[in-house]
């Protein structure tokens, strides 16, 4: 398995459900996580075959702000 964390501007409940099928749909449901409590609402994601940029490019397709953590 292989983790990956980006920094994102999903901040609250609504924002996670807008999210979700988009995210089930690219990395699989129960692959991921947002942590709306960390200032800089960190994604988690764990699965096979899966890179930084297809998460990213998944969360903008969403209509939300991904990058890279720094």
């Amino acid at each position: 398995m292989k983790t990956i964390e980006v920094k994102t501007n999903i901040n609250c409940g609504s924002c996670v459900a807008k999210v979700t099928p988009v995210l089930n749909d690219t990395v699989g449901k129960d692959n991921w996580k947002v942590d709306t409590q960390n200032p800089r609402k960190i994604l988690t994601v764990t699965a096979e075959n899966i890179d930084e940029k297809e998460v990213i490019n998944a969360v903008e397709k969403a209509g939300f702000k991904a990058e890279r953590l720094s």
